[in-house]
């Protein structure tokens, strides 16, 4: 990851369940990003505002529609990327948008040394 400081707290403001202030924090990395980081970051940020839309503004349909879109950026995207469980990202947010309860965190893979 080339912006790690946006990277870490955009992915703290996520965790903590702030999805538009994650969005808006990863959005000048993503802006300055290319390739496979690009994608990865801009699927992220679909994510958080798929949650967003679901959870504060109560649009289910909303946050469907960012999901998919998330899906389509992420797609191109290995099942792990920058250290992240791309896939159970993916499977959590999902999660997340049909229950409401559960609550979606980027999941870190554990590095072996």
């Amino acid at each position: 990851m080339t912006d790690t400081a946006a990277w870490s707290e955009g992915r703290r403001l996520f965790d903590a369940g702030a999805f538009w202030d994650a969005h808006e924090a990863l959005e000048p990395a993503w802006l300055d990003a290319d390739g496979t980081e690009r994608n990865f970051l801009a699927g992220v940020i679909l994510l958080a505002a798929a949650l967003h839309k679901a959870r504060a503004m109560g649009s289910p349909r909303g946050g469907r529609r960012n999901y998919a879109k998330a899906l389509r950026q992420l797609a191109t995207v290995p099942d792990s990327f920058a250290g992240v469980d791309v896939r159970e990202l993916e499977a959590q947010v999902h999660r997340s948008l049909r229950d409401p309860t559960v609550e979606a965190t980027i999941p870190v893979l554990e590095t072996t040394s």
